[in-house]
């Protein structure tokens, strides 16, 4: 995925110009997102997306979402069209599965929670049901997709990039208009701090959401400053990645970043490898950039082997709201569901 266009974080000439495309676009998205759903499963369905085009926690939220859900005695598993993969699904994610195949962000989400990925969101839902147990499904994007009725919904954000400029895809980062989002959101996840959070928290109240703030933080704070590091990430916002590595208090020989859901070539992997071992570096990135390295062979599996994820996890500031809300939305959708059957019989 190439890295977003600067225009983006402003109203200049080109996104005003590329204006008429995005009124067009945002006028399709939204009759999509105005179908109702060809499936409605039967377990609550909690979905996480954005409102922009992607590096803004999806994933990340998931996963804690899915740890708080634990903790109310559930058993959640995930829903992906994994980005990336080749694989249309759906399918359940094994140890063995490769980027490649299934994209990287199912294989962080198997290690949490029993994944399947499916381009088909009702098919995976019901995979996911019929062959693991799950008794609440947590999708990993499709906000914008109608065709797997949502019970609850988290929108993440960046608290420093925020919205851009407001406009809609190809004049600025929205994927649908920001009216049409809104009304089909419940919660927002402001994730880190930002010039974009008092305009996003602004925005949250106007639309009557649910605000909850969270942050991103080291899984582990020691030994990072033993050697000098070569950090590279391709991920949607790799300063994150880099100012995490400086809060544990890394030293920095190289940052090197490259565009979202970047498929590394042997060539880069040797200029990596080369740089470390010339320097004596420690060759470190993040869990998503070694999922997608997991499993390839040639200079891209010496990279793997020889470079170490920096691990953080997100943590909601107020946990026990966002477990309230959880626990609220799956009582609601049980009783609807038992009323549903009642009826029918």
């Amino acid at each position: 995925m190439a890295r977003a266009p600067r225009f983006w974080q402003r109203r200049g000439p080109t996104a005003l110009a590329l204006w008429p495309a995005s009124r067009i676009w945002g006028s399709r998205v939204a009759r999509r997102m105005a179908r109702s759903p060809s499936f409605l499963a039967p377990v609550p369905v909690i979905c996480v997306g954005n409102y922009t085009t992607g590096g803004e926690g999806k994933t990340p939220t998931a996963i804690a979402l899915a740890r708080l859900a634990v903790e109310e005695g559930l058993r959640p598993g995930f829903l992906s069209r994994g980005h990336g993969g080749v694989e249309r699904g759906p399918v359940i994610v094994v140890e063995r599965d490769t980027a490649w195949r299934v994209g990287d962000e199912p294989l962080l989400l198997a290690r949490v929670a029993p994944t399947v990925v499916s381009r088909d969101r009702p098919s995976g839902a019901r995979l996911l049901i019929e062959k693991t147990g799950v008794d609440l499904i947590i999708m990993d994007d499709g906000f914008q997709n109608p065709s797997l009725g949502k019970d609850l919904v988290f929108v993440a954000a960046d608290a420093e990039s925020g919205f851009g400029n407001g406009l809609v895809l190809p004049a600025g980062p929205l994927r649908a208009p920001l009216a049409v989002q809104l009304q089909r959101t419940d919660a927002l996840v402001l994730i880190g701090e930002g010039a974009a959070a008092p305009g996003l928290a602004r925005l949250a109240a106007r639309g009557n959401l649910d605000l909850f703030r969270a942050h991103l933080e080291p899984a582990s704070r020691e030994g990072w400053a033993a050697r000098p590091v070569l950090a590279f990430a391709g991920i949607g916002h790799p300063q994150k990645f880099f100012a995490g590595l400086e809060q544990v208090g890394a030293k920095f020989a190289g940052r090197i970043p490259f565009p979202d859901h970047h498929a590394f070539t042997a060539d880069e992997a040797e200029m990596l490898l080369q740089r470390a071992r010339s320097g004596a570096l420690r060759l470190v990135t993040t869990e998503k950039d070694l999922a997608r390295l997991y499993g390839a062979s040639g200079k891209l599996g010496e990279l793997a082997a020889a470079s170490e994820p920096f691990k953080v996890r997100l943590v909601f500031d107020r946990p026990e709201a966002v477990r309230a809300m959880i626990r609220a939305a799956v009582e609601r959708v049980r009783t609807n569901r038992r009323r549903a059957l009642a009826v029918a019989q």
